[in-house]
């Protein structure tokens, strides 16, 4: 089995776990067959190009999970918010800071203890 076999299949399961999908939703979501979400987790797919593709977009994923599997990132949380930052546009970014700054402002307020 190749190394990055491996590394997709885990980055496809964590990124499926996270959005809380099932194999058959991912592969609807992606325009694929299900064995084949089933095959890439069990290490056993290759892929094609657009069939990858399909399934980072459709998992919102960070594709550095599976190109650069030893780079510690940062929490999953961080990194999905990253993400959706990222696909903003300049007009969605720009109407998304000020709720952003209004919302960290009120969850820094709160007693850290409460918050989880």
């Amino acid at each position: 089995m190749p190394d990055y076999s491996r590394s997709l299949g885990d980055a496809v399961k964590r990124a499926r776990g996270r959005q809380g999908f099932s194999q058959r939703e991912v592969a609807e979501a992606a325009n694929i067959d299900t064995q084949t979400v089933l095959k890439i987790e069990n290490y056993k797919g290759n892929p094609k190009l657009e069939v990858l593709y399909a399934l980072v977009r459709a998992l919102n994923m960070d594709s550095r999970e599976i190109f650069y599997p030893e780079i510690e990132h940062e929490s999953p949380a961080m990194d999905q918010l990253r993400l959706m930052i990222e696909c903003c546009s300049e007009q969605e970014a720009e109407m998304i800071i000020p709720i952003l700054q209004a919302v960290i402002k009120v969850v820094r307020a709160k007693d850290p203890v409460t918050i989880e």
